[in-house]
């Protein structure tokens, strides 16, 4: 694993000694990206990377402009080389790591003034099998509503036999891309908030 572009290009990430991490392949992290630029993201916005595992899309976010990376990963094992990579990459200053349940937290915003622009969101495959009403999931975007601005993106990767619903509260899905086994849908938050 690797950042691919931007000011710390080619830099290598270190991996814990562990088989539950599912590191995204260069090819489908730059398609990924590409996509991303569509949004006019990730420069200048504040990210989450939710379920991080060592940092590999916060990090890319922050080589590609990202003005900060708030990190959630609940395994200490893998949040030691998660610090590692931010401190090697020279990005402590932008970085916030948060260990929590993501399922339960999301990405917490603080007193809640600075939202997300972007959020990656990467559990477990076994974890987000199920994408219906009241899933786990579900249950997470139902936390990112409050987390996220109003036209935010919401990156979700899942295996690819997963199907999302074409909503959840304010967040729709405008793209849904396949690569191999693994589906990447993205939904955007409507840009009015309600209530």
């Amino acid at each position: 694993m690797r950042i691919i572009a931007g000011s710390k290009k080619g830099m290598a990430l270190l991996s814990p000694r562990t088989q539950s991490s599912r590191p995204i392949t260069d090819r489908v992290k730059e398609s990924l990206f590409s996509v991303l630029y569509k949004y006019d993201l990730p420069g200048g916005a504040r990210v989450a990377d939710v379920f991080s595992g060592v940092g590999s899309m916060g990090l890319e976010s922050l080589s590609r402009g990202a003005q900060s990376v708030t990190f959630v990963e609940k395994d200490p094992k893998v949040i030691a080389v998660l610090k590692q990579n931010i401190e090697k990459a020279g990005f402590v200053e932008e970085s916030a790591v948060l260990r929590t349940n993501a399922f339960k937290a999301g990405a917490p915003v603080g007193d809640g003034s600075e939202k997300y622009d972007l959020v990656f969101v990467d559990p477990p495959y076994a974890a987000a099998k199920d994408a219906g009403p009241g899933s786990a999931l579900s249950g997470l975007l139902d936390v990112l509503d409050e987390q996220v601005t109003a036209g935010g993106i919401v990156i979700v990767r899942t295996s690819g036999d997963v199907i999302l619903l074409e909503e959840y509260g304010q967040f729709q899905i405008v793209e849904r891309r396949k690569w191999g086994t693994m589906a990447v849908t993205i939904l955007s938050k409507s840009k009015t908030e309600s209530g």
